[in-house]
């Protein structure tokens, strides 16, 4: 029943459900029990909508006004329910306090948590994708609180959950929204955000060594598509009647004040970026300077405005000069031309201990990468829930990317990883994953750790990476788009804030196996990204220098169980220090491990010494009792009469291994006589020596 709540003039409906006493979940006593559940009523149930759009195959479904009032998407029998609330009133913070959080129910795929607590309590980094679509459509000054919660409701196992604008390319035909059996035999994996008039709001691929032709294709198919979600939404809206809410206030500054702040700072900045000799720390001392100036400067002419408007006409000014020069002389801050790349280096194997290790440097950006190699066992384990949501079991490759306050001289307390770390190091990750053998035995983690930042740290990590684990197989390329535009190639710190586009690409040869395009803009233009991906880089040639082709074998300190077990199917278990026990299926197998075992340990074993047999050694000195040699480096033969019982040492003829001979054989009628190449008649007619 419906009735008037007198306190609050707001509908209230109150329901008694009787639950069925012959259902399955039923309990003894439930078919007498009564159940009141008070609901407050926002929206009439006539005010649910839904919408639906045909996409290659397969239908897309997208409702409102149905559950939690706001918005509900489903693709088959998949569903995601995305909120956003938000508040009305500016935050202090200055900035747009936008908060994306992505919810993995495990109730979706019909199991329990397997966490102690049995809750859901795990994160994931699939947010970045909905963050990244999201913010650039915000107006510039927008400084109210947004939290955006998607929740995943239901997961038919068929249907991928990223419900955007997602392409496969299966058999060389592209397939938008593909499913999980037809995205495990693709090459291409790239989610397209879309704004109106087929604009690209965010880009996010992985790919195995596509070609750049197929790939622009691709995004071409992905944005036709998302124009037809786009249409799909604005007729929801229309049918809903929603009112676009007016923000109270938006934080820009006035005309005036930029005009006074240009005055008082052009020329300053102008010399500043224009004096090359600057690196990134005295160039942002000299910004800063002159912004301490400028606003004291500006207080005194502006009393009653607020600090932040007088910091604002500050930023505006010197992201206004900062991009003239670009456009009108181009040039950059540290003299380089548009699509000149910074002074690149690779040191590898800095630490002979490690499985890998490589410094990659680009200007003022060194990252120091590691790789380790471990069994199997060590890959990520994920748990039934997760691996029935997004169709992985186990993952042996790993790339972790570490972003300490350091790099940039401040001071932060370091709690774990953060979401300032996961975009880079998952780009990283996809770029280095697809040379990876699909059946390499063991598990691999990268860590890629920025000492310095100046830009471009993401890109150093996968070309770090790729040195430290020998595959020098990794291109990149990274740009930031400058209005009017510019492409600029390999940027800096400034170039990426002051820019409206931050493009990045990984591939291998002519290839691509991973792109990135974060972009502030509300969209921007098929072609700005078809150029963007297009421009070549020259980075893969510098890394050639250091390693030319991948290595042939794994260094000596690496995992040697493992590699027995993964060449010759036997299986090895420590027994104590010193004993192993080894399991073979079957006789050639075992002779298989022990050849294997025996050429891996040749080193390491002590020789054992035939009577009277012939070795190669190296006289390394001449002693009045003797000589001292070294066995195996192939130099010299010579005669072995055995070990002195007395000593153990070697008993070698002393007369014969003083000559100037440098090559002896033995006589196998005479033990006590050695012919040498050089004295051959004269040491016939005197047998006694």
């Amino acid at each position: 029943m419906t009735t008037n709540c007198n306190k609050c003039s707001k509908t209230s409906l109150s329901l008694w459900l009787r639950p069925l006493s012959d259902g399955p979940f039923c309990l003894p006593g439930w078919d007498r029990a009564l159940i009141q559940l008070q609901v407050r009523a926002l929206l009439s149930s006539t005010g649910s909508r839904a919408v639906g759009k045909d996409l290659g195959n397969r239908k897309l479904e997208i409702s409102s006004g149905k559950l939690a009032r706001f918005a509900n998407g489903s693709s088959g029998d998949t569903a995601v329910m995305a909120t956003a609330v938000s508040k009305t009133k500016p935050s202090p913070s200055q900035f747009m306090p936008l908060v994306v959080d992505y919810r993995q129910k495990a109730a979706a795929v019909g199991r329990i948590p397997t966490n102690p607590l049995r809750r859901e309590i795990s994160t994931s980094d699939t947010e970045i994708l909905t963050h990244c679509s999201v913010r650039p459509i915000f107006p510039a000054g927008y400084f109210c609180d947004i939290q955006v919660l998607c929740n995943l409701l239901a997961v038919d196992g068929i249907n991928e959950l990223d419900v955007l604008a997602i392409n496969g390319m299966a058999d060389g035909e592209c397939v938008v929204n593909p499913t999980r059996k037809e995205m495990s035999s693709s090459t291409l994996n790239v989610v397209v955000a879309g704004a109106p008039k087929s604009q690209i709001v965010m880009l996010e691929a992985s790919a195995e060594n596509i070609l750049q032709q197929d790939f622009c294709h691709a995004i071409k198919v992905g944005v036709k598509y998302t124009q037809q979600i786009i249409q799909g939404i604005q007729q929801l809206v229309k049918e809903i009647g929603v009112t676009k809410r007016t923000p109270q206030k938006l934080f820009t500054p006035s005309q005036e004040i930029v005009k006074h702040a240009h005055k008082l700072t052009m020329e300053r900045l102008c010399a500043v970026f224009t004096d090359y000799e600057h690196d990134k720390i005295s160039r942002d001392e000299a910004v800063k300077k002159i912004r301490l100036d400028t606003e004291e400067q500006l207080k005194e002419i502006f009393p009653e405005v607020d600090l932040y408007e007088i910091i604002e006409s500050f930023n505006t000014v010197a992201k206004e000069v900062f991009r003239s020069i670009i456009l009108n002389e181009y040039k950059r801050c540290d003299g380089r031309d548009l699509t000149l790349l910074r002074n690149i280096s690779c040191e590898v194997d800095m630490f002979k201990t490690l499985h890998g290790s490589e410094l990659f440097q680009r200007g003022q950006t060194p990252v120091l990468c590691t790789v380790t190699f471990d069994s199997l066992e060590s890959s990520i384990k994920l748990d039934r829930v997760i691996t029935t949501i997004n169709g992985i079991k186990d993952k042996n490759f790993m790339l972790h990317y570490e972003f300490p306050p350091y790099a940039t001289n401040e001071i932060v307390k370091v709690i774990g990883i953060n979401r300032r770390e996961l975009g880079p190091g998952a780009l990283a990750e996809k770029a280095l994953y697809p040379v990876i053998p699909k059946d390499f035995p063991f598990a691999i983690r990268v860590t890629s750790e920025v000492l310095e930042s100046n830009g471009s740290s993401s890109m150093a990590s996968a070309c770090g990476g790729s040195v430290a684990m020998g595959l020098a197989t990794k291109t990149n390329l990274e740009k930031g788009e400058i209005e009017d535009y510019h492409l600029l190639t390999d940027i800096l710190g400034i170039e990426a804030y002051n820019g409206d586009m931050d493009f990045k690409i990984a591939g291998i040869n002519k290839g691509i196996t991973a792109l990135q395009a974060d972009i502030k803009l509300p969209g921007i233009t098929m072609k700005i990204v078809m150029e963007a991906i297009q421009q070549a880089s020259e980075i893969l040639q510098i890394m050639n220098k250091t390693i030319s082709k991948p290595q042939a074998s794994r260094k000596e300190n690496g995992p040697v169980v493992e590699t027995v077990q993964a060449e010759t199917v036997v299986t090895i278990s420590q027994v104590d220090e010193e004993t192993f026990s080894i399991f073979a299926p079957t006789p050639s197998a075992m002779h298989e491990a022990r050849d294997f075992i025996a050429e891996i340990c040749k080193d390491d074993q002590e020789q054992q010494l035939e009577f009277g047999a012939v070795y190669t050694a190296t006289i390394t000195e001449s002693r009045d009792t003797g000589v001292m040699v070294k066995l195996y480096p192939n130099m010299i033969l010579v005669k072995y009469f055995g070990c002195d019982p007395a000593d153990g040492r070697m008993r070698l003829s002393h007369k014969v291994l003083q000559s100037s001979a440098t090559t002896v054989v033995r006589t196998l009628n005479d033990r006590s006589s050695i012919v040498m190449g050089e004295a051959i008649s004269q040491l016939s007619s005197n047998n006694s020596q």
